[in-house]
């Protein structure tokens, strides 16, 4: 492959095509090349094992820098923070709804894959590169509805790439990192949004201590308790996780 966007997507499509195969089973032993055709080549069981293998090590990659688990995880954690919960929802449940939302979120780009890319594959219709590029596009454009122009051009620029190519026409290794800056901007964004009204308890709370002459009585711990009364009364698991979802252009 040219790029290592190029190998995520086709780890992808041979994780899929390896678990398919697993599930229909086989017996004895087979060459490395089972046939090849007008609908392109068919790999053995040997092969296909070995891809599926291979994918794992570019699922992650694909997860991280591809669809919107990164903005997604930010903000959960710079939530966290902002209440000053220390580990309340604990690294296992952030990551885990942080999981489950970016397959929400990525749910139709996911489905597009599936049908355009993996069906045709699966049925001999198409060749495994003819599926990988197939697979790509809805990536592609899923990834450039949440990047900004200036993160393209940074890297366009860096990559040097000749001015006639567009945003269409642009390789992964172009689009991959300035959708990747994008998100991380995003998601600061959000957090600072977050950030706003926690502060203003923390600042409320340490003014009337000082009044008071509490010195020694922490304002975290005491702000602590209204933060949470103030999340739990604005509903603002529900009105997080829906804005987090509305917040990617569809």
């Amino acid at each position: 492959m040219r790029s290592a966007g190029r190998w995520g997507l086709a780890g992808l499509l041979a994780a899929t095509a390896g678990a398919a195969w697993a599930q229909q089973g086989g017996a004895g032993a087979l060459p490395l090349v089972v046939g090849s055709g007008s609908g392109g080549t068919s790999y053995s069981v040997p092969i296909q094992t070995l891809l599926f293998f291979t994918a794992l090590s570019f699922l992650p990659a694909v997860l991280l820098m591809m669809t919107g688990f990164t903005r997604i995880v930010i903000v959960l954690s710079l939530l966290r923070q902002a209440m000053g919960t220390q580990s309340a929802p604990p690294n296992q449940v952030v990551i885990g709804l942080s999981l489950f939302l970016t397959f929400f979120v990525m749910g139709p780009t996911f489905d597009r894959v599936y049908q355009e890319a993996y069906l045709p594959y699966s049925t001999n219709a198409l060749g495994f590169e003819q599926a990988v590029d197939k697979a790509q596009a809805p990536m592609r454009e899923f990834m450039l509805k949440q990047t900004r122009q200036s993160d393209f051009a940074l890297f366009a620029r860096l990559a040097k790439l000749d001015p006639s190519v567009t945003v269409d026409q642009a390789p992964f290794r172009v689009i991959v990192p300035a959708f990747v800056i994008s998100e991380l901007k995003t998601a600061f964004q959000i957090g600072f949004m977050i950030f706003i009204p926690f502060l203003v308890i923390d600042m409320v709370v340490a003014s009337i201590l000082m009044s008071l002459g509490m010195m020694m009585l922490s304002p975290v711990l005491v702000a602590l308790p209204f933060k949470l009364m103030l999340f739990v009364l604005a509903d603002g698991w529900n009105l997080l996780i829906g804005s987090l979802a509305a917040s990617f252009a569809t």
